[in-house]
């Protein structure tokens, strides 16, 4: 079954429900991860905050796989499927097409010597 996530607040009752249905504890899956109990109870209460390093490596020994979806293309084969439950998708399309359309335009602000005031770097 898959459960898609669309907010870092679903990923904690994911792991937790599939630790419980391998039959689990925190502290038998803290020994397979070579951790301590209270480590992985500490990822388990806020995975959010976890590395994605981590996270893989809880969800391998879980036996689970983190599968990448275009959402344009489920919300299209959930709207031809059933119409009704494809308004209860929580990521709409028009909305996935605006943010797409708004990062496609210059923008009218920017000054006309096309650098910025300010530059900012993110950090990878």
């Amino acid at each position: 079954m898959n459960y898609p996530i669309t907010t870092l607040d679903q990923l904690r009752p994911i792991l937790l429900g599939f630790r419980k249905s391998r039959g689990l504890t925190q502290s038998a899956l803290a020994e397979l991860l070579g951790v301590t109990q209270q480590t992985y109870a500490q990822l388990e209460t806020n995975p959010a905050s976890a590395s994605v390093e981590r996270l893989f490596k809880v969800l391998r020994v879980l036996g689970v796989e983190w599968v990448l979806a275009d959402a344009r293309v489920i919300m299209s084969s959930v709207a031809d499927a059933d119409p009704q439950a494809a308004s209860a998708y929580p990521v709409p399309l028009h909305s996935v097409e605006a943010r797409q359309h708004q990062a496609a335009e210059p923008s009218r602000s920017a000054p006309k010597n096309g650098r910025s005031a300010t530059k900012k770097r993110e950090a990878w």
